[in-house]
């Protein structure tokens, strides 16, 4: 998704995961704060990650908000909004849930219990539910009628439209339809997550008896059907929801029938997936399981029109099971996350100026080719993609070793890719034409399993050595290594970035990547996949940091060298992007960093558990949140005062850091490492356009003081066009 998120960040294990019922339930994990600390740390020093989330989805309504944004572009954020807090249902709030009937007392870290959590979400997300309808219906839906993209209802049609559509649906729709009714002998039909649907009820005209039926309103045609116009060179677009459609003809699919109230609902269902991992069994065979179970899961949430009857919904939430404090009822249109369709609509002028990814200067066309490899012998290379192209560099870097003729192997790691991957094409030729090629792919990508099952087999038929990652942890590092005979000797050349190798999102999504020669790194990659595909235990290394053992260890050692590097000297500035920072050590470690004075700036685009700002503790500590065009996708760590920069796959959460493999390079290259501070001063600019963190938790639009604005990601743009 473009500019705010889809890669999925809201993870609902914990270390809870394998309690069982007639366990004593587990306590809440230790302090992190070491006693030893001249100033002790409060106890309600940290946010609600939970509610910190619904404050990201907030800005992310904000954009839809914002006037001075291109149309189209708002009606996407409120689709991204929409998609966004589906996926936060079916994951976050479904292991609170799971949590809470199971009777797991687990605390958060800011001392909710799950059942004081989930009254807190039900409030939030019935506030924004409400704010986003407001913004469709008394924004949006106007600015889009006055340009000509008018959503209309039945009442507004024509009888020429109203009988073109009839043919429409007895041609398209009603064959695919199927009306459910309930009674004795008809049981209340399962209703899938996220699909859309109409409730009816029916009267008979001999005993005027009243029936209760569902009809699903089938995802297999557009959401929105398209009105033809009487003039066909007219700039007006109409759209007419489906489920409109659908209940005009309810006649049709009941004759003989009164119909009495009709009503949409949709429901959320539990999504987050527990595969069994078993040494003895198929990971591959176990996953398929789960994924067929996964649309069976239990309710989270029941989203109703704003017109439902008590009646209906009464019968509704009884038969689908959901507590009434599940309910959201939403003004207006149900599911905008079908907003796409009509960001769709070709009008160039109501969108944001099309951007063309810059080949990165190092890989430019020459007078003379000269391969990736002569020019990574040169030096090591820093892209920064959407700005550089990710096609002409590491996709380049991928094809340029699989065709040649010296590399005598590939092996690489694959969290998400594209469904028509060049990526996963190119290691299929490297494998065909006789290179070892290794690929680890991670079939738990959430969301993304049925895909990645789909690659590890084609990559398998294909001859790839493919591996599935280790029990009890997912492979998230984004990792290249390629092995080329030079002579008589062996180079490695590799590849470690922040996002995925997927040159679709990598249009979308920001993130950086290191493309080097250097033999530290090489060596520690082959280290690295020797781990992922053997029974080698290494957990230390020269040049990275590797979950789940170095990572947190790592970063928390680095915070405590540059407190005592700024004791002892000043210049104490440690600078941290990412997308989310939760754990609690690394939290704590930076509070001890402001208490000594150290300046401590973070760029955060989604959660954050931390306090700024707070008397005592944090003071020193700022935190930024910068949301966009793009979506704001790189991890990088500065410490000022010990002089070392990372970039790295790994958010600072309980799940990068405890269960899954993350890697975190160190950039040493003065030359890319003046670019990473160059990032870290615009984000960090007064007059930058962000959101800022108070420590009541509190999100504020910046800047107020009347200054011109800056953006931060079109200073970037405009820097990559100049060079």
């Amino acid at each position: 998704m473009i500019g705010v998120v889809t890669e999925t960040e809201t993870d609902a294990r914990s270390t809870d995961d394998n309690w069982q019922p007639g366990e004593a339930a587990p306590e809440a994990p230790p302090a992190a704060t070491d006693t030893a600390v001249d100033n002790e740390l409060p106890e309600n020093r940290y946010l609600n990650r939970e509610l910190s989330w619904l404050d990201f989805n907030s800005r992310v309504l904000a954009l839809a908000a914002d006037t001075s944004l291109p149309l189209l572009e708002r009606a996407k954020f409120l689709a991204i909004f929409a998609s966004n807090l589906d996926e936060f249902y079916m994951v976050r709030v479904a292991g609170l849930k799971r949590r809470d009937e199971m009777g797991l007392s687990v605390r958060s870290a800011d001392g909710l219990s799950p059942r004081e959590q989930l009254r807190r979400i039900g409030e939030r997300t019935r506030q924004i539910s409400l704010r986003q309808a407001e913004v469709f219906i008394e924004s949006v839906r106007p600015a889009l009628a006055e340009e000509g993209i008018r959503i209309v209802n039945w009442a507004e049609l024509t009888d020429a439209e109203r009988s073109e559509l009839s043919t429409y649906f007895h041609e398209q729709v009603f064959p695919v339809l199927t009306p459910l009714a309930v009674d004795p002998a008809h049981p209340f039909p399962f209703v899938s997550g996220l699909s859309l649907n109409l409730a009816i009820t029916v009267k008979s005209p001999d005993d005027g008896g009243e029936h209760f039926a569902r009809i699903k309103v089938p995802d297999n045609v557009d959401r929105f059907v398209e009105l033809k116009g009487a003039n066909e060179e007219s700039d007006i677009v109409r759209f007419l929801p489906t489920e409109e459609l659908i209940a005009a003809f309810l006649p049709v699919l009941f004759p003989g029938m009164e119909i009495v109230e009709h009503h949409v609902f949709r429901i959320t269902r539990n999504a987050d997936m527990q595969v069994e991992e078993d040494r003895d069994e198929d990971l591959l065979q176990a996953l398929e399981r789960e994924l067929a179970r996964r649309r069976f899961g239990s309710p989270v949430r029941l989203e109703v029109a704003d017109d439902m009857t008590e009646h209906m919904l009464g019968l509704l939430l009884r038969e689908l099971d959901v507590h009434p404090g599940d309910v959201v009822q939403v003004p207006g249109l149900l599911d905008l996350s079908s907003l796409w369709q009509i960001y769709g609509v070709d009008r160039p002028a109501l969108k944001d100026r099309p951007f063309v990814p810059a080949t990165h200067p190092a890989f430019a066309e020459r007078e003379t080719p000269k391969s990736i490899f002569s020019t990574l012998r040169d030096g090591d290379v820093l892209v920064h993609h959407p700005y550089d192209s990710f096609s002409t560099s590491v996709q380049r870097f991928i094809e340029q070793a699989a065709a040649d003729p010296n590399v005598l192997a590939i092996k690489q790691t694959l969290y998400r890719t594209s469904g028509d991957s060049p990526i996963v094409n190119a290691l299929i030729d490297a494998a065909e034409a006789g290179k070892q090629v290794v690929a680890l792919v991670e079939l738990k990508a959430r969301f993304d399993e049925q895909a990645n099952i789909k690659w590890a087999r084609a990559l398998e038929d294909a001859g790839v050595h493919v591996v599935y990652g280790l029990i009890g942890l997912k492979t998230h590092c984004k990792t290249c290594l390629v092995v080329r005979r030079e002579g008589s000797t062996i180079r490695r050349y590799c590849h470690i970035g922040t996002g995925n190798y997927n040159p679709k999102t990598a249009r979308l999504y920001e993130d950086v990547g290191l493309i080097t020669a250097a033999p530290d790194i090489g060596a520690d990659l082959t280290d690295l996949f020797n781990s992922l595909t053997g029974y080698s235990r290494k957990v230390t290394y020269r040049n990275l940091l590797v979950a789940p053992h170095g990572v947190r260890k790592g970063i928390v050692e680095r915070i405590e060298r540059e407190i005592d590097a700024h004791r002892h000297g000043g210049n104490g500035r440690i600078r941290l992007k990412a997308n989310a920072l939760v754990d609690e050590q690394v939290i704590d470690a930076l509070y001890r960093a402001s208490q000594a004075g150290v300046r401590v700036e973070v760029v955060v685009r989604g959660i954050c558990a931390l306090k700024p700002g707070a008397e005592g503790f944090s003071e020193n500590i700022v935190v930024r949140s910068i949301l966009g065009r793009f979506l704001e996708h790189s991890r990088i760590f500065h410490f000022n005062a010990i002089n070392e920069f990372f970039i790295g796959s790994a958010d600072m959460m309980h799940r990068n850091l405890d269960r899954r493999i993350e890697v975190l390079a160190q950039v040493k290259d003065p030359r890319l490492t003046g670019y990473l501070d160059e990032l870290f001063e615009s984000a960090m600019d007064p007059s930058t356009r962000c959101w800022e963190l108070g420590p009541d938790g509190h999100w504020t639009a910046s800047p107020q003081d009347g200054r011109q604005v800056r953006d931060h990601q079109v200073w970037l743009m405009e820097r990559h066009r100049q060079h």
